[in-house]
């Protein structure tokens, strides 16, 4: 009689894999980590769309409104060097926000900032985007200090050295254009 020979090969059975209790939890683990770290992008991402949304809607650019015209005469002739329409910041609210956000003025154009009293002044161009010309005036009408062509967004204070009532913002440039010089006065009309 012939013996059978028993076959060595095992039989492939496809079927659930089975896990023991250690590998059920470091794939139960990994599975709740994934979540996280989906939740935690998916709420970042949905804070920084808000923060932007915030910002652009903060720094939307104010438009000109004339409130006035302004007038740059000769300190010995008093001619008229050159006139501009003007806004006028005579309250904190628009003293405070001035220039900022506005990423241009024509040389038509230009903004009075007006004090009850005058005394020492002095500004900065941080969230301005474009360079100005910044006139410190006092109360007579008499131009004392010129700061020409001031660097945008710059922090860095811009004094009057010597006591103003009034601050005229125009374009960069604007006063060499115009040769406007310390001691020419201002005048203006408030429409």
């Amino acid at each position: 009689m012939a013996k059978k020979k028993k076959s060595k090969a095992k039989k492939n059975k496809k079927g659930p894999i089975k896990l023991n209790n250690r590998e059920k939890t470091s794939l139960i683990g990994l599975i709740v980590l994934i979540i996280l770290v989906v939740i935690i992008l998916s709420v970042s991402c949905t804070r920084e769309k808000r923060q932007t949304v915030v910002y652009e809607s903060n720094t939307d650019e104010p438009q000109f409104v004339k409130e006035g015209t302004l007038y740059f005469l000769e300190s010995e002739t008093g001619d008229t060097i050159k006139t501009i329409a003007i806004e006028i910041a005579d309250n904190n609210k628009d003293r405070a926000q001035g220039m900022m956000y506005r990423t241009s003025m024509a040389d038509s154009q230009g903004m009075l900032f007006v004090y009850e009293q005058p005394k020492e002044q002095s500004f900065w161009n941080k969230n301005v985007p474009i360079s100005l010309d910044i006139l410190y005036v006092d109360a007579n009408g008499e131009i004392g200090t010129i700061h020409k062509a001031v660097t945008p967004y710059s922090e860095k204070k811009i004094p009057s050295y010597g006591e103003a009532k009034f601050v005229v913002e125009v374009v960069g440039g604007f006063t060499d254009q115009y040769k406007i010089d310390k001691g020419d006065k201002i005048s203006y009309i408030q429409e």
